[in-house]
């Protein structure tokens, strides 16, 4: 059976004056079900501390220590009031009152959002379910963050008041084809294509894989005559000496040799002179 659950989201804060804020823990109460747990994240915090770049990562994880502690000291209080079970019965109104103090708004680096509720047959299965999507961001895969930089370029060719001039489009014939997101020109004759193309993925056989696609894609479409003269790869993902960045320059490399302009995803002044011409 269902049963009202209490969250909140922890909510990294270092520096109160410009409100940017990262989700790095999730706590939850389920007075119905004599639930209380939480989530903070561990030790892949990379991406925290390189957001707040200003800031040491000895304070996150000393902020993180402490405040684990204190979850851990308000669990032990909660279990006295019968959480654990121990108790025939859970002392409500006591257990409700210390969860409004331990969401109360508060002025330290680790606060908390505005309390939430969701249904679920299983609190804790739940909570790990809502820390995997706040904090984790598990809904965040291949095609979202292609849409992502689709939306980025969208933004880009709208400004310059070149929007109108592109369409999504499928490039080629019955034979083969291809789906593009920004192709200029008639169906059956496109002239331009502009592709974001996103490699950045953790693992560098990823990397090789997804733009791969890509590559057999161009040259399908080129050893056809059905690939235009002008077309524009804006390209993310590492450009370093690691293994990531090597993979990262072979799909450019093999991009190139096609005929394909690449360009690195920020370079916006170069995705819009392409798209002028």
């Amino acid at each position: 059976m269902n049963t009202a659950c209490h969250y909140a989201i922890v909510r990294f804060m270092p520096f109160v004056e410009t409100g940017e804020f990262a989700n790095v823990g999730v706590v939850m109460f389920a007075p119905n079900a004599r639930y209380f747990g939480f989530k903070l994240l561990g030790n892949r915090y990379a991406r925290v501390t390189n957001f707040f770049e200003q800031m040491d990562a000895k304070v996150f994880r000393a902020s993180m220590g402490t405040f684990r502690e204190e979850l851990q000291r308000i669990d032990g209080m909660l279990k006295q009031m019968g959480t654990d079970r121990r108790l025939k019965t859970l002392d409500r109104d006591g257990a409700v009152r210390l969860w409004g103090e331990i969401i109360k708004p508060r002025e330290t680096m680790l606060r908390f959002s505005e309390s939430r509720v969701v249904l679920a047959e299983e609190p804790r299965a739940k909570m790990l379910a809502l820390f995997e999507y706040y904090v984790e961001r598990n809904f965040v895969n291949r095609e979202y963050q292609e849409q992502a930089l689709e939306r980025g370029v969208r933004g880009w060719l709208r400004d310059a008041k070149l929007l109108n001039q592109f369409h999504a489009g499928r490039v080629g014939n019955d034979e083969y084809h291809a789906q593009f997101p920004f192709v200029a020109g008639p169906d059956d004759r496109p002239e331009k294509i502009i592709k974001p193309l996103n490699l950045d993925y953790a693992e560098a056989s990823k990397i090789i894989d997804h733009g791969g696609q890509w590559v057999v894609r161009v040259n399908a479409l080129k050893k056809r005559h059905l690939l235009p003269e002008k077309v524009l790869f804006a390209v993310n993902g590492p450009d370093d000496f690691t293994a990531r960045g090597k993979a990262r320059r072979e799909v450019v490399d093999e991009l190139e040799d096609a005929g394909v302009i690449v360009a690195p995803f920020n370079q916006t002044r170069v995705v819009i002179d392409f798209a002028k011409r």
